[in-house]
């Protein structure tokens, strides 16, 4: 594990070994490439989120994400942003922030898939992000601007803040 999620997530304790009974708000998850690192948090206050992470890519680029459950069809819908800004702000600027949005799927070790779970369940051995290493490819945190390595799109439980 990196020393830099530890680093950039201030407020966030060092990841443990990963076990069966860590809660989705303490999970920390890392990609088959070592290009980026996740690591949960409890959601806070929102009421329409159900989960809150950060995407830490390279030493120094940190993404927002957030997670909200779709009321028509129930899925959990993730977004990951990059320094958005605060308070009362307009979809377009939501929209000018965002780096990728997606519906986030779980898999076990078995290989059945299902759907990234609320903060207070049993964190999943990994997660699914279609089309994220395309998304980043196409923001503008991507190359010069920030970082340079794309993720692959699939990400392996590493282990549980304490």
């Amino acid at each position: 594990m990196r020393n830099g999620v530890a680093a950039l997530s201030a407020g966030l304790l060092v990841a443990s070994p990963a076990h069966a009974a860590c809660p989705m708000e303490l999970s920390v998850y890392g990609d088959r490439d070592k290009a980026a690192e996740i690591d949960f948090m409890p959601r806070g206050e929102a009421a329409a989120v159900t989960n809150r992470f950060r995407m830490v890519l390279g030493e120094a680029m940190v993404l927002d994400g957030i997670v909200m459950w779709s009321e028509d069809v129930a899925r959990p819908n993730g977004m990951l942003t990059h320094k958005c800004p605060e308070g009362d702000v307009t979809g377009d600027e939501i929209a000018a922030c965002t780096v990728w949005e997606g519906v986030i799927y779980t898999s076990d070790k078995a290989g059945n898939i299902g759907l990234l779970p609320a903060d207070g369940s049993a964190a999943p051995e990994k997660l699914i992000f279609p089309d994220l290493a395309y998304s980043l490819h196409h923001s503008a945190v991507f190359g010069e601007a920030g970082f340079s390595k794309l993720p692959w799109d699939v990400f392996q439980l590493q282990g549980c803040q304490e």
